[in-house]
């Protein structure tokens, strides 16, 4: 088991809601930026398929994600996770730490910190799986003068 500063085990407060959609589910996340934002819509994700709850901080990975206009980047981005959550050791993260966010320019880009655990049927109880991301009805409200970060986000269950 990793080590971790007592600051890497706090839990960010939810700042997302579960859409119903036809078939699917739709994620709205908020946050005071546009990358707190990316951060609630990834834990999101990881919240549909398992009680947050139950997700022990044990061990962290790394992701990279780049995109060519933000839509691209956030899908890139819950993609990343999904295929984190997919292979060994099965991560299941309760924490997002976007450490690089790079949205202007022609290489969109983030790198991002995820705590977490493997995923262990028994402790951990089963949600829905999570089959893909779409682009589908995505969209992104960017409105810093408003002080307004939000996105909506439909995945394929």
């Amino acid at each position: 088991m990793e080590n971790f500063k007592d600051s890497e085990l706090v839990l960010a407060p939810c700042k997302y809601e579960y859409l119903d959609h036809t078939a699917d589910v739709q994620i709205h996340s908020w946050g005071n930026s546009l990358k707190e934002a990316f951060e609630q819509c990834g834990v999101a994700m990881y919240g549909y398929m398992t009680e947050l709850p139950s997700v022990e901080i044990k061990q962290s990975a790394y992701i990279e994600a780049e995109g060519h206009d933000i839509e691209s980047l956030l899908f890139h981005f819950l993609d990343e996770l999904l295929f984190l959550f997919s292979c060994e050791p099965n991560l299941i993260c309760s924490r997002l730490e976007i450490q690089e966010f790079i949205t202007e320019g022609e290489e969109l880009r983030l790198k991002c910190k995820c705590y977490g655990e493997e995923f262990v049927i028994g402790k951990h109880p089963q949600g829905t799986e999570v089959k893909a991301i779409t682009y589908s009805a995505m969209q992104i409200v960017n409105e810093p003068e408003k002080n307004r970060f939000e996105l909506f986000v439909i995945i394929d269950i």
